[in-house]
């Protein structure tokens, strides 16, 4: 998996902030129909970012790239926000072509835009964790950073959704270790690769954007784009083309399998 470091300076200026935060108590209010339809599983022990009132189920721990839509599906993730620019704009263009997609935020911009988060989960998507703060070298780092970007990121996206768990972690720039898979898994997060990544994050033209989800897609049905991290506006030009196309070629959208 590519690693996503170009364009991502501004991740550098939060890192010193997600260091400092103290994990919090969250309520029994976070269960939510969300939270029920996690997968089977022994019930893991709880660790001390771990959410109150039980632990959520294990599932997989595997990378999934599956469309839970079958042959046809396809899968339409969105990473590095929630971006108060960028995100209401793809989300209009999901509404409008009728698409659900999976989320997967950041602590810090959840954190920061705790609305938007609402109104993804509002609007039908599914959310992924996608760690503090977009760390791509974590799985160089000890297993207590990793356990804390990624348990410290789930509580914060939980709290910013009103009780919404992450259904899925995605590691930043595809960055996992056998101790992130099992330790999200243990929190009912399924480990969520990517077969199409349009590199959006390059900026380099929609009309790029576009033919290289055209190209790829033989790969499989999971597609990578981004709604923050920078200017985005290619991707959501990219995403105007590449919906109604994906629809004409007779492709059912749904979400990754867990």
């Amino acid at each position: 998996m590519a690693r996503h470091g170009g364009g991502r300076g501004w991740y550098g200026k939060v890192v010193g902030a997600a260091l400092g935060v103290t994990v919090l108590a969250v309520g029994a209010s976070v269960w939510t129909a969300q939270a029920d339809s996690v997968g089977g599983g022994p019930t893991p022990r709880a660790s001390a970012s771990a959410t109150p009132g039980g632990a959520a189920k294990t599932v997989d721990i595997s990378i999934a790239h599956a469309s839970d839509a079958g042959p046809s599906g396809v899968n339409i993730t969105i990473d590095d926000g929630p971006d108060p620019a960028w995100t209401p704009q793809v989300l209009d263009l999901l509404e409008e072509y009728g698409v659900k997609a999976t989320f997967c935020m950041t602590g810090l911009q959840a954190e920061a835009h705790p609305d938007l988060v609402k109104d993804v989960v509002a609007a039908g998507h599914r959310l992924c964790d996608h760690t503090v703060s977009h760390d791509t070298t974590m799985d160089k780092k000890s297993e207590a950073y990793q356990s804390k970007e990624i348990l410290d990121a789930e509580r914060m996206i939980i709290e910013a959704s009103g009780g919404v768990r992450p259904m899925y972690y995605r590691a930043p720039g595809g960055a996992f270790t056998p101790y992130s898979r099992k330790l999200a898994a243990s929190h009912g997060m399924r480990p969520l690769g990517w077969n199409v990544d349009t590199k959006d994050f390059e900026r380099p033209g929609s009309d790029a954007i576009v033919a290289t989800v055209k190209r790829e897609l033989s790969n499989g049905p999971t597609i990578l784009f981004h709604d923050a991290g920078g200017d985005r506006s290619q991707t959501v030009e990219a995403l105007r083309q590449v919906l109604p196309w994906l629809k004409e070629q007779g492709r059912t959208f749904g979400f990754p399998v867990r």
